[in-house]
């Protein structure tokens, strides 16, 4: 019935995602061990919400960024210090009778991402700042995101949500519990990638391993935040040990030509600014 409702051209079938797919052919090279993460949490802030629920899938890739195996998944529950907020449970399903009495160990989650040499998360710049809160080892490993270090909008995709992904990859998953999402982030990336000769885990590779520098744009002339918001600019205005300031990341190539512009366009002469470099094990963390 699915093929023949294909087959019409009117009809695009969905099929669900049970499982890893069924990898087959020659590894090149050195394999390596990747692991994709995705997190359930209370809320959005770490220094306050808590992780509910552990997603982590192991694979092994090679040298040419290939998906080759898929491990046994990690895959826990954890009960928070307070009840789920209601607007969680609508999102993810889990209640308070769901996680009660679960427990996470952090050295059994250490222990669980010892080899691996790259952590993967769909939204990264959220996952690793609880991941590394909860469990320190976390900090010493490089991580990527599929979410924002792939152009999907470059690729033809209107979207890089995982459910618009996986609906334009012709599956769909129980969303919005952590297994499930790390099942189908490796789905796509292990997928061609719309537009290029290779797929999405080689692409996101590549941008992985490129070294950028942010610039903070410090006393920044205010009338001209619109400017420096039109280039790609963000505020950071949370106290702590970067400054109060507009910033950027930029390939470490594009260094010269960024501080340039801003000589040019913002401060109007010569100007010393706060510069850092950032690589995987940097980027995405709250120490960056």
């Amino acid at each position: 019935m699915a093929l023949a409702l294909e087959a019409s051209g009117r009809y695009r079938v969905l099929r669900r995602l049970d499982g890893p797919r069924t990898l087959g052919g020659e590894a090149v090279g050195q394999l390596r061990q990747g692991i994709i993460l995705d997190l359930e949490t209370t809320g959005l802030d770490p220094a306050q919400d808590e992780i509910i629920e552990f997603g982590l899938v192991p694979f092994t890739y090679d040298v040419g960024g290939r998906v080759v195996a898929v491990g046994a998944p990690f895959s826990r529950l954890r009960q928070p210090s307070g009840p789920i907020p209601p607007e969680v449970t609508k999102l993810t399903g889990l209640t308070d009778a769901d996680v009660a009495g679960a427990v996470v160990d952090p050295a059994e989650v250490e222990a669980f991402i010892d080899g691996a040499a790259l952590i993967i998360a769909h939204n990264a710049g959220f996952d690793r700042r609880f991941a590394e809160t909860f469990c320190p080892a976390f900090a010493h490993k490089p991580w990527a995101c599929s979410y924002s270090q792939i152009d999907w909008k470059g690729c033809g995709l209107e979207s890089g949500k995982l459910a618009f992904l996986a609906a334009a990859y012709g599956f769909f998953h129980d969303g919005h519990r952590a297994h499930h999402d790390c099942l189908a982030t490796l789905e796509i990336l292990a997928s061609p990638l719309p537009g290029t000769d290779g797929t999405g885990l080689q692409a996101l590779l590549v941008a992985a391993r490129k070294t950028s520098v942010r610039i903070w744009a410090e006393n920044a002339p205010y009338d001209l935040k619109d400017v420096l918001k039109a280039r790609g600019y963000r505020w950071n205005g949370e106290p702590g040990p970067s400054p109060r300031a507009w910033w950027i990341d930029v390939d470490a190539a594009d260094q010269a030509a960024e501080l340039a512009f801003l000589e040019a366009e913002i401060y109007r002469g010569e100007v010393n600014l706060p510069v850092r470099r950032i690589t995987a094990f940097e980027r995405f963390s709250q120490r960056a």
